[in-house]
């Protein structure tokens, strides 16, 4: 049975997308079976891998109204172990047709009952809001992966994501745990920079990864090629630091 992982953070521009890519691909690379799944109506995590869904191809929404089996929507990419359910602008509506829909919380979890036996990993990029496209995916999923931003603003918003996660504990899904913290965007040559990433490892101990993902150009030059960094430029700081964390979600560390 595969693992889910929702990467996830309500507070935007941290490095969700650029990590569900780049994770996702690093996964893939080193021979593991991934399927990266789209749930944010930005269509990111889908134009990154240089995909663009016809008006008639399955996408998340489909999946989660129950139009489309995940299987259906799954999309091959360029590497060979790596399915993507691509997101498409209709997940905007998705938000308000669920709300009258049974056990509303649960059709992600559902779709991907079919599915998960054939992957090791399945990662969610969600959107940036605590939602009920959000909700399915925190329902769905085994864990979180939390990026956070290496700035002065970095748990802002943490607290309430936190206190969701409790609540869909308590109501919806027992075994949600917290897979970990990703530090991004740092710089440690920025004293600020160093001193939230030792202020995050000093509140949440061993939930923050070890790999810390630098700025660098390359990550964010590559999505406008269709390619995750590790295909766009293997050697470069941003795809060697996710090759890392992707040795690490796999226990796989040196």
């Amino acid at each position: 049975m595969g693992r889910v992982i929702a990467i996830v953070n309500q507070k935007g521009g941290v490095g969700k997308t650029t990590t569900a890519v780049n994770l996702s691909a690093g996964l893939a690379l080193a021979g593991h079976s991934v399927l990266l799944i789209d749930a944010d109506a930005q269509c990111s995590a889908t134009s990154g891998y240089g995909i663009r869904l016809g008006a008639d191809e399955p996408s998340t929404y489909d999946v989660i109204l129950g139009q489309a089996t995940a299987a259906e929507a799954a999309r091959t990419t360029m590497l060979p172990t790596l399915r993507v359910i691509g997101a498409s602008r209709d997940l905007v509506g998705a938000e308000i047709e669920l709300v009258p829909v049974e056990r509303r919380e649960h059709r992600l979890r559902a779709a991907l009952g079919e599915v998960r036996a054939q992957y090791e990993f399945i990662l969610i990029d969600c959107p940036p809001s605590l939602g009920l496209v959000t909700l399915n995916a925190l329902t769905a999923c085994d864990s979180l992966l939390i990026p956070l931003q290496c700035e002065y603003y970095a748990l802002e918003g943490l607290t309430a994501l936190l206190e969701t996660v409790a609540l869909v504990r308590d109501g919806l899904n027992p075994e949600l745990s917290i897979e970990g913290l990703l530090l991004t965007m740092y710089d440690g040559r920025n004293t600020l920079c160093r001193q939230v990433a030792e202020d995050v490892k000093t509140h949440f101990r061993d939930k923050v990864f070890r790999t810390l993902v630098p700025r660098n150009v390359r990550l964010s030059e590559s999505p406008s090629h269709g390619l995750p960094a590790l295909l766009y430029d293997p050697a470069s700081r941003g795809a060697l630091a996710y090759g890392e964390l992707a040795r690490e979600v796999a226990g796989e560390e040196e």
